[in-house]
């Protein structure tokens, strides 16, 4: 496939397909529901399974479902959704249960303006459900990216066994762009590692070197426990502190452990750069040209562009606030990966370039940004 005009929702849905998925359980919701539409069409040509659902919490329990019985599983939706799924995504964490969540963002709270671009869940998505447990979010600003991300968000997803969330939003969903797809042939993907044990001897949660353990499909001779209580290596649940804080320290290290596998950025003009900005999603756009006119005006300026929203590169702050740079930060929202940032570098460090409207943030607004920075 190359050359194609395709749309971000469309470029989800086939990285998807390309990444091995084979189960979509999803309720239509603007502005993802093309996501929706181009999987129901193209899951039954390669075997798969697409399921509307009635609701958002009935279609990510499905998604799980269809993932502990071996089968790469999404769903896609937006804000009034991804609200609705939280408590699932909690127990996906709990339960170790690889599958990816989609949501491609609009304006908020409620309803909102459904189709108007937001990134106003990126806090939800750190911290939605309830309890301490790590998660991985990523976030594409062009429809290549798209692709990409969502094949990356697979094969994280079955790596280290986790919930992974795409956070697109209304804009990089929605808008159309030339784009040369990859040969199938040259798409790294990963599948999930199994048990190479009798069932006799399998535990779902046993300690690993790569903290990783392996998880066997369901109807396939092993038969384990799933709950989402703290559970012992067996599945079983526990009350014992012996084993719920090893089970604490293990899930958290398997994402800690390899950050620098799973934390993408891309960096411009950083070597000299007074100021940095940093942006993700569509804002990225407007940021990349921001930086371009103020370096044509002879300002000292970087661009870092995250496509990994969480874990956040906190080391990279750190040494970019230690060689004195300071940082511009714009978002689709009131200041909520700005939080964070003001959090590793310090507040006096960041300045930030905020809308919540549903409108794009322009490049003018950031040059003003960096011209007061």
């Amino acid at each position: 496939m190359s050359g194609q005009l395709l749309q971000g929702n469309e470029a989800c849905a086939l990285g998807a397909l390309a990444a091995g998925c084979r189960f979509f359980g999803g309720y239509p919701i603007t502005p993802s529901s093309d996501i929706a539409e181009a999987m129901a069409r193209e899951l039954p040509k390669v075997g798969g399974t697409f399921i509307q659902m009635e609701d958002e919490i009935a279609s990510i329990a499905a998604v799980l479902g269809a993932s502990v019985g071996g089968v790469k599983s999404m769903t896609a939706t937006s804000g009034p959704g991804f609200s609705l799924m939280q408590e699932n995504i909690g127990y996906a964490a709990m339960a170790e249960i690889p599958c990816v969540i989609v949501n491609v963002q609009r304006a908020g709270p409620s309803t909102g303006l459904p189709t108007s671009p937001s990134q106003g869940d990126v806090m939800q998505a750190r911290w939605g459900t309830h309890g301490d447990h790590p998660i991985i979010a990523l976030s594409p600003s062009t429809v290549r990216e798209t692709f990409d991300l969502t094949v990356w968000a697979f094969n994280l997803s079955e790596k280290y066994r986790t919930p992974v969330i795409l956070l697109m939003d209304e804009v990089v969903g929605h808008m159309r762009e030339r784009t040369e797809l990859p040969p199938r042939a040259t798409i790294e993907v990963v599948d999930r590692f199994t048990p190479n044990v009798p069932p006799d001897w399998y535990f779902p949660y046993e300690e690993t070197s790569a903290d990783v353990p392996p998880i066997a499909s369901f109807g396939e001779g092993y038969r384990f426990h799933i709950t989402g209580l703290f559970h012992d290596r067996a599945g079983f649940p526990t009350q014992r502190l012996d084993e719920i804080q090893p089970w604490l320290e293990r899930v958290f290290k398997k994402v800690s452990r390899h950050e620098s596998d799973i934390i993408r950025l891309k960096e411009e003009w950083i070597k000299d750069a007074a100021t940095v900005v940093v942006a993700y999603g569509a804002t990225a756009r407007s940021a990349r040209e921001a930086v371009k006119i103020a370096r044509r005006r002879g300002r000292k300026v970087g661009l870092i562009k995250l496509f990994t929203l969480w874990p956040f590169p906190e080391e990279l702050f750190h040494r970019l606030a230690r060689q004195g740079k300071r940082f511009v930060i714009a978002e689709m929202n009131l200041g909520q990966l700005s939080l964070e940032l003001e959090r590793i570098v310090g507040r006096r460090k960041v300045r930030g370039v905020h809308r919540a409207d549903g409108q794009l943030i322009t490049p003018d607004e950031i040059l003003e940004a960096i011209r007061r920075r």
